[in-house]
């Protein structure tokens, strides 16, 4: 071997050895939760199963909800604690259609309409209001989101009934205020179960596993084929799913997967719903309002100097995530069933952004697939962190204070490193 020959070599595992540790350091977090994620599957000696079907559940009520914190973050406005906010218009939807007494698939879609409508008011006057805060819209949304509940509980603690009256099971024995726990047994799994020609689209992990690879094996051919984006990683996608297509064929039949069958049921309508979710955001960042919002995020000065109306952009952006929440809210009750009237909403915001950072995600940057890594990671953890508890320490109490730890240290760290950045930043443009 020559010295160019010896060289080349030298260079090609120096390069080599740079894209891994920058693969490790970017992704430094979710690696690390997925490591704590193991000790705790392992800990919690539950069957694998079992884990993955309460996973599917909570992946299916928060997703979309994490997916809502994405456009903020792209348009410069940091992680919005205001889709609390958002969170209440779905739970104003929820009591409207309980007062109604309507139930099924109908009172779900018309529960969205009205959250997406009042959330859609309430989105244009939070943006109005984080104008008026450039820089510190994170902690602005925060307060935002405790005002906001405050005007929250007097609706539903003295307006409903005491001055606006209504006759309604929801509503507390003295006839003011609505129940703090209402029911929403006649629309449970209304979108998670809808039933087609009487057959139900709630399915087992394997043929869902096929609908899904179909559905994005067919999408990333329309990519490679029509719109002519060719690369290796489109190739590597589609060979990917249509392994996994043939996976779930053999491993449909097989004994070995009997409890997977079993235990693990796919909701397809409300997966469908978090793809096309994904989809628009993805399709929407790519338009001129979208391209708009990457500049106003990467600089706002910058972006006001080339002739974008940032204000009026900013206000899109915190609408489209309030809307998204509302919904997303909406979907997270109709999973669960039983709605938490002045509660339920609280953590909602922090819940969120503690997922969409242990995905990876920043203050500055987040992704698709930041937010829906994160998801999984963030809610398999509170899976198993109770369990695993109980069997280290005989006290499933210490997986709760874990998680706790976890959520709000995330977000503490996140912060912080923000805040260094920006005066790194700061340092180096006055040298």
């Amino acid at each position: 071997m020559d010295n160019k020959q010896l060289k080349d070599r030298t260079k090609q595992a120096s390069a080599a050895g740079t894209q891994i540790k920058k693969f490790l350091t970017t992704n430094a977090v979710p690696i690390l939760f997925l490591i704590i994620c193991i000790i705790g599957v392992y800990y919690a000696k539950t069957s694998i199963p079992s884990i993955l079907s309460d996973l599917v559940n909570r992946f299916d009520r928060n997703a979309i909800l994490v997916l809502s914190l994405i456009i903020p973050v792209i348009s410069g406005m940091g992680l919005n604690f205001g889709i609390v906010l958002g969170a209440m218009c779905g739970q104003l939807g929820l009591i409207v259609v309980a007062i109604m007494g309507m139930s099924g698939l109908p009172a779900v879609l018309f529960a969205m309409l009205i959250a997406a409508v009042s959330a859609g008011l309430c989105g244009i006057l939070a943006g109005m209001l984080l104008n008026k805060t450039k820089g510190q819209e994170m902690i602005a949304s925060m307060i935002l989101g405790y005002f906001s509940n405050g005007i929250y509980q007097f609706i539903f603690l003295f307006v409903v009934g005491g001055i606006i009256k209504i006759q309604s099971e929801v509503m507390l024995t003295g006839g003011i205020g609505i129940k703090n726990t209402i029911a929403l047994n006649s629309l449970q799994y209304s979108l998670d179960n809808i039933k087609i020609f009487g057959y139900s689209t709630k399915v087992d992990v394997f043929s869902a596993l096929v609908f899904f690879g179909i559905l994005f094996g067919a999408y990333y051919l329309f990519l490679y084929l029509i719109k002519k984006k060719k690369g290796k990683s489109i190739i590597i996608k589609i060979i990917a799913f249509a392994l996994m297509i043939v996976f779930a064929l053999i491993a449909t039949n097989m004994d070995a997967f009997a409890q997977y069958k079993m235990l693990i049921r796919v909701p397809i309508p409300s997966f469908l719903l978090i793809f096309v979710v994904c989809i628009l955001i993805s399709a929407f960042m790519k338009t001129k309002l979208g391209q708009d919002m990457r500049a106003i995020g990467h600089d706002r000065s910058v972006a006001m100097a080339a002739g974008i109306n940032v204000n009026l952009t900013r206000i899109i952006a915190i609408c489209t995530s309030t809307v998204l929440a509302g919904i997303g809210q909406v979907i997270f009750y109709q999973n669960l069933g039983t709605m938490d009237t002045y509660y339920g909403h609280e953590k909602v915001g922090t819940y969120c952004v503690a997922a969409i950072l242990i995905g990876g995600a920043s203050v500055e940057k987040a992704t698709i697939g930041q937010a829906i890594t994160g998801t999984l990671l963030f809610h398999l953890l509170f899976n198993v962190s109770p369990l695993a508890a109980q069997n280290l320490f005989s006290n499933s109490m210490v997986g709760g204070y874990f998680r706790m730890v976890i959520c709000y240290g995330v977000i503490a760290m996140a912060l912080m490193l923000h805040a260094w950045n920006t005066r790194q930043k700061k340092k180096e443009e006055t040298k």
